[in-house]
């Protein structure tokens, strides 16, 4: 009942972060490249290209995440293969930028990553397979 929405909610809210994340690496990458200030006597303008790609692989990585959740939401069956295992990391990776934005960021970035990695575990735990019931041989038969 309730598998269909935490799944699309689930979708939603990744496709956001992959829109949100590469804007603003891109962002970054801008204000770096027009800064032209070398950091530890790095090249900027490489700085400035390795933000943006590492920007699109990382949208790219939850937009994919967010079509595996879409897909399980259209089709109301759960996630297999590679797009369980794509679930999983990102539920991993948002755990792991959780406990980063805590300490950077603050608590509210905190509160949005737990809620994420909640729903992506609902998600994962609600569409859990159920082991089909173990029936016992037919009694044999006396002739």
């Amino acid at each position: 009942m309730v598998r269909r929405p935490v799944a699309w909610v689930v979708a939603v809210v990744l496709f956001g972060e992959a829109f949100g994340i590469a804007g603003l690496n891109w962002f970054l990458g801008v204000v770096v490249d027009r800064q032209d200030m070398s950091l530890a006597g790095l090249d900027p303008h490489m700085m400035s290209v390795s933000s943006k790609i590492g920007g699109v692989a990382f949208g790219l990585y939850f937009a994919l995440c967010g079509l595996v959740a879409l897909l399980v939401a259209l089709r109301n069956r759960p996630p297999a293969g590679l797009g369980r295992v794509l679930l999983i990391s990102a539920a991993v990776v948002h755990g792991l930028l959780g406990a980063f934005t805590w300490g950077l960021v603050g608590w509210p970035a905190f509160l949005f990553m737990m809620l994420v990695l909640g729903l992506i575990v609902l998600l994962l735990m609600t569409y859990d397979r159920v082991a089909e019931p173990v029936t016992a041989p037919p009694a044999p038969t006396t002739p």
